[in-house]
């Protein structure tokens, strides 16, 4: 419940990805976004600025003290996402984490865990829900429309893209790992997302590094994470998954993203337009014999942000999507990938553990 009759003061911590959470609740007419916290203070204060907040926290643990905050997003490297959300809970706030939720699927648990006792919401930014393709596809999903599912494929390729090279991007300790957990998250939420969340119970995974390990000796820059990993996951209704993801791969398009749904009696696509950041979906069936193909058109009505649906959910006491469980989920399922990349054999889904998750490098 929020502590105001009125509004839901939110706070945002990391102003980079943040600035995003920001106008995402400022979009909402009963969302007050009043303090920002970020460890580098001319950031801080050009993002704050920026976006009209007058209070700055360059510690977030001050923040949490200091404001009577309803909704804390944290939008920081992933090492911290643990730490923080934890202290945003313990403080009495709803959370939205941006993904990938944790380091690994120990860390994931606590953060449920803890929202659970706290009585508070534990949120995902799996923001590739929220377009008007995902959304559609999803009610089209739900009506019954594919039959039942028993094949997916989720990739997310970059030719080269690999974000603020030789930063804390690259370094999985602070990271967690390359492009799976970067890009692969999302591409994997939404696949599982439309399949209904099944339960992953073995993968295969590998994971290489052959074109920006190179680039960051030549360059003298830190990197040791993958920048191309892959993997085939096994549910525990018979079902299977292909995963792909990269940020440097040699490929025709700059940046390629998909995710294709078999079922008994259709099948599904979303897909990127012009190798960039606008999406067309498909449906194909078979009718009285005849195989017909549907396009989506859009506006889609009733698609809100994630920040949007979020404030929605905690106004009207509504259940949310995106939970801290399906976020748990999927870091058992990146953690078991690396596992099984590191080992170079199939790996039981729960069963891997963070030391046993680097990765594996391919022959160059």
């Amino acid at each position: 419940m929020a502590k105001s009759s009125d509004k839901l003061r939110c706070g945002v911590i990391g102003v980079g990805m943040g600035k995003g959470h920001v106008k995402g609740y400022q979009s909402h007419k009963r969302a007050e976004v009043v303090a920002l916290a970020d460890v580098d203070p001319n950031r801080l204060k050009a993002a704050a600025t920026e976006l009209g907040i007058a209070r700055q926290y360059t510690d977030p643990l001050v923040m949490l003290r200091k404001e009577n905050l309803d909704v804390v997003s944290v939008a920081t490297p992933n090492k911290f996402h643990k730490p923080l959300t934890l202290a945003a809970l313990e403080a009495g706030c709803h959370v939205l984490c941006e993904k990938p939720m944790a380091m690994n699927a120990a860390e994931a648990r606590e953060m449920a865990d803890t929202a659970e006792k706290a009585k508070r919401r534990l949120m995902i930014n799996f923001s590739y829900r929220f377009t008007e393709q995902s959304w559609a596809l999803k009610g089209q999903v739900a009506s019954g429309i594919l039959g039942d599912i028993y094949f997916a494929r989720t990739i997310w390729h970059r030719r080269r893209g690999l974000p603020g090279f030789g930063g804390w991007f690259g370094k999985k300790d602070l990271a967690g790992g390359g492009p799976l957990i970067d890009l692969g998250v999302h591409r994997i939420d939404l696949a599982l997302w439309l399949m209904g969340y099944p339960r992953p119970v073995w993968v295969m995974g590998g994971t290489y590094d052959p074109i920006a390990s190179e680039l960051a000796r030549k360059q003298g820059r830190e990197f040791d994470v993958e920048d191309l990993a892959v993997a085939m996951v096994r549910f525990d209704n018979g079902a299977m998954l292909e995963i792909e993801a990269s940020w440097a791969a040699n490929i025709a398009e700059r940046e390629m993203m998909e995710t294709r749904l078999f079922g008994t009696r259709g099948g599904l696509v979303q897909r990127n337009l012009n190798e960039g950041y606008a999406y067309e979906a498909e449906l194909y069936t078979e009718r009285e014999g005849c195989q017909f193909d549907m396009k989506l058109h859009p506006p889609v009505p009733g698609c809100p942000s994630a920040y949007y649906h979020f404030i929605e959910s905690i106004l009207n006491n509504t259940p949310h999507v995106a939970t801290a469980q399906e976020g748990l989920t999927v870091m058992e399922l990146l953690d078991a990938i690396y596992a099984s990349a590191a080992a170079g054999e199939p790996i039981h889904v729960g069963a891997a553990t963070p030391a046993a998750g680097r990765a594996r490098r391919g022959k160059r």
